[in-house]
């Protein structure tokens, strides 16, 4: 039998070869759909190559372009050049099966057993997800058990699907129903009664949606009975996996006590536990085109002496096809409900629709109407039956990346309001830093990542709806939209240049746009190619100083050196404006400083404080200011507000709209619901204050409304009985009390319980004058507030102080007639 000795040749010849573009080429057993490479993929590998001696690389492309093989070439390369093992790893499981597929379609060796002498010895890919290599009992050793398995190149594959799961795995959870929870509440509990009596009840009483943090003196203090706690328990399902990561470091680390749950984290990945991973020889990060690549830092501690530019194609026009609709925006007319019938009846009808809603409470809101529902227990299921054929209409629960919808899987991709934070101290956060840049970034991320999931190719394409007034509003406040990558900042312009001619339409005037859209019009396509020709990808490496400085800060406290820790913080609290996001720097400095010098520790967080009132308060407290209403007329500080709030009368009512979304009586939402309540107040003309929020004591909301009245306000939006509690009523009588010291007897005040019902249990015993504002008379409220808004926003500026005043008195909304139209008395039927 002739023997072709060529073929033992080529064989020879791919395991000696290292360029990635010239692996590609003789491999013998690629599939025919791997003739030749994508140009995009021959860019990126060229340029890998003359750099591939840097330990530290971050690729961008794309998603759909080609990056999967784009990266196994690349670990083929390492593999040829004797630097191996090597591991390419994926956000999660579903995508490990993609990936065998392909290298199997490519002809590279892989496994994904990682015991494999194949791959032990070089001669094979490790494919794994995430959780394989980050956990807290990794097989790939972890702490001071050492490195088990050696790697020597890795490529984690869309890094920023990555976040979540790695930081769940450095996270401690710890449910209510556990004695471990038990026990360190008791151990906190004269803590969190000084930090917030109210706080605290809500949190014993087992209110899910109420957390604290607790005080960095007081984890640091009670150190050493937590490490006993802890340390006899770590055999507890929800310690397991997670202690050996966090065992030594835990004196770095946060508490969160929610009424459901204890949460402990450090404040930034202490990757330096995972030996293999973190002294791995060559690191090598795929990500999308996001705009902020901080987390490589936070999650991943990149060593930015390392980091140069980001390795990208040359052009970006390699993504899928988008129109990207705001309905709301193009016809405020248009509401939520609309928009829902129209993509249930006119779109899934005969293409598949996919709906993210950020939550299970949102998920209701479209129950009725979806043919299929994702969480996490059945979401890789769903979409294969997408893939697979026609569904229809399908919503996702709060998932914005690490999965792939191409094609006819998803041909319409609706984003139904702002993703929810996961863990409970990214939600103290966020009510620390309320909508500072910080945080816009962070969500704006998180919205593009789920834009993205529609469109998984050069060419693949899907209508992209966003929509709900949270969202809406958020797009053109802040500067959100311009935080978008150069990609969708262009799909969405061409967008913009499209609604121009659809402006105030209905959304049956749309549906010729969007029927031009998907049976791919040669002048839509055209237009949008044009349009997406000269857009280039950025190989900036974007670094969040603010999240730079808290990286190193916290390196140099692992290694104990405190004063570098401070004296990072310091340097960047000093090139820091913005109020809120200096006294949440100042927080943490006061923590690294606390290990040091208590008393200066407090200090700082005094002068945190002072800047941002929502950072937790020092020992002492601080001094309560008192609110005052200068006499200046309710109409002039309406207008004041508005005209400094608001460039325009369109993001008027766009933001009014968000506002009512916060005032929803709902569980989980008190600090929006008493943030909401504290605006509108500013709204109509009154000053406002949230004392229990700012110094620890007194009512949620105060309201002065003039000549030395007050209203006293507790919010219970998320309660759920028929009655108001005795507990609720005391609270209330408790604020009233707390207004009595702190004001004189020429001050006068209505004690005001915003509750469902006016029915209070009858072994309660309000205080004199006590008045509820039930839900209906909540919704009034806002219905005429929002008539209020909508009248002002009628004029090209704001009107006088005159027809101020008179709409102010046309929706009673001044003091007196608010008493008289959105109060009432309490029952006891």
């Amino acid at each position: 039998m002739p023997i072709d000795l060529s073929k033992l040749l080529m064989k020879e010849k791919s395991h000696v070869v290292i360029n990635p573009r010239e692996i590609f080429s003789i491999l013998l057993k690629k599939s025919s759909k791997f003739q030749f490479p994508r140009d995009v993929q021959s860019e990126v590998w060229e340029k890998w190559f003359l750099r591939r001696n840097e330990r530290e690389i971050v690729i961008k492309m794309n998603t759909g372009s080609g990056k999967t093989a784009v990266g196994l070439l690349i670990l083929k390369s390492c593999l040829n050049e004797a630097f191996g093992p090597a591991v390419y790893i994926t956000p999660n499981p579903y995508l490990v099966k993609q990936v065998i597929q392909e290298a199997t379609e490519l002809g590279i060796k892989v496994t994904d057993d990682e015991n494999s002498s194949q791959f032990l010895s070089g001669k094979a890919i490790l494919i794994i997800n995430i959780y394989k290599l980050f956990n807290g009992r990794s097989v790939f050793g972890v702490g001071d058990k050492g490195k088990k398995i050696d790697i020597g190149s890795l490529i984690i594959d869309d890094a920023h699907a990555c976040l979540s799961t790695t930081e769940s795995q450095f996270t401690i959870t710890i449910p209510n129903s556990d004695k471990v929870y038990k026990e360190l509440f008791e151990l906190f509990t004269p803590d969190l009664k000084s930090q917030s009596e109210s706080s605290f009840l809500e949190i014993e009483s087992g209110d899910p949606y109420k957390s604290v943090l607790l005080p960095f003196w007081v984890w640091k203090n009670k150190l050493s009975q937590i490490n006993k706690i802890l340390h006899l328990n770590r055999e507890e399902e929800s310690l397991k996996f997670k202690w050996d990561f966090l065992k030594d470091i835990i004196k770095y680390c946060r508490c969160v006590i929610a009424g459901n749950s204890i949460e402990i984290s450090p404040h930034c990945i202490p990757v330096i536990k995972l030996p293999s991973f973190h002294f791995a020889k060559r690191r090598i990060f795929m990500t999308a085109t996001l705009s902020d690549d901080s987390v490589l830092l936070s999650h991943f501690d990149i060593n930015k002496d390392y980091l140069k530019e980001a390795i990208t194609p040359k052009n970006a026009n390699d993504i899928g096809d988008r129109i990207i609709l705001i309905p709301q925006v193009l016809n405020p007319k248009i509401n939520d409900e609309e928009i829902k019938s129209f993509v249930k009846k006119v779109i899934s009808k005969k293409l598949n629709v996919v709906v993210i809603v950020p939550s299970e409470y949102r998920l209701g809101f479209w129950q009725e109407d979806a043919d299929l529902v994702l969480r996490a227990d059945n979401l890789y299921e769903g979409i294969d039956r997408l893939k697979k054929k026609h569904v229809g209409l399908v919503v996702i629960v709060n998932k914005y990346d690490g999965i792939d919808l191409p094609n006819s899987a998803c041909r319409a991709l609706v984003i139904d309001g702002l993703p929810d934070t996961r863990r409970q101290i990214d939600k103290i956060n966020q009510s620390i830093l309320s909508e500072s840049d910080f945080v816009v970034n962070q969500r704006i991320q998180q919205i593009e990542q789920g834009m993205g999931r529609g469109v998984r190719s050069n060419d693949d394409y899907c209508a992209v709806f966003l929509m709900g007034s949270s969202l809406t509003n958020y797009l053109f406040t802040f500067g959100a939209k311009n935080k978008f990558t150069n990609t969708t900042k262009a799909q969405i312009e061409l967008s913009e240049e499209l609604s121009i001619q659809l402006q105030k339409a209905s959304l049956k005037d749309m549906i010729d746009v969007l029927n031009h859209f998907f049976k791919r019009s040669p002048e839509w396509v055209e237009a949008s190619k044009r349009k997406l020709l000269d857009v280039t990808y950025s190989n900036e490496i974007k670094l969040n100083p603010i999240i730079e400085a808290i990286r190193k800060a916290y390196n140099y406290s692992l290694a104990t050196d405190y004063q570098k820790s401070s004296d990072e913080l310091q340097n960047i609290i000093n090139k820091t404006s913005e109020p809120l996001i200096q006294g949440w720097l100042k927080q943490i400095l006061a923590e690294y400083t606390n290990y040091t010098d208590e008393l200066n520790a407090q200090l700082i967080l005094k002068s945190a404080k002072s800047v941002n009132p929502y950072v937790i308060n020092p020992i002492e407290g601080m001094n309560y200011i008192k609110i005052k209403f200068d006499n200046t007329k309710q109409a002039h500080n309406s207008y004041n507000y508005l005209r400094k709030s608001y460039d325009n009368p369109n993001e008027m009512i766009l933001d009014f709209r968000n506002l009512i979304e916060d005032l929803k009586f709902m569980k989980g939402t008190s600090n929006r619901f008493e943030a909401g309540i504290e605006k509108l107040g500013k709204i109509i003309g009154f000053v406002t204050q949230r004392p229990e929020s700012e110094y620890g004591n007194g009512p949620d909301v105060l309201w002065a409304t003039g000549e030395l009245n007050y209203f006293i306000i507790e919010c219970k939006n998320g309660g759920e009985t028929q009655k108001i509690s005795k507990r609720d009523v005391n609270q209330l009588s408790g604020s009233f009390n707390w207004f009595n010291i702190h004001y004189d007897s020429t001050c006068n005040s209505i004690p005001i319980i915003i509750h469902k019902s006016d029915i209070i249990e009858r072994a309660s015993t309000p205080t004199p004058g006590t008045m509820i504002i039930t839900e209906q008379l909540l919704k009034l409220l806002l219905v005429n507030s929002e008539k209020y808004i909508i009248a002002l926003a009628s004029y090209l500026e704001l009107p006088t102080l005159e027809v101020i005043e008179e709409q102010l008195s046309f929706y009673n909304l001044n003091k007196d007639d608010f008493i008289k139209q959105y109060l009432t008395k309490i029952s006891y039927k």
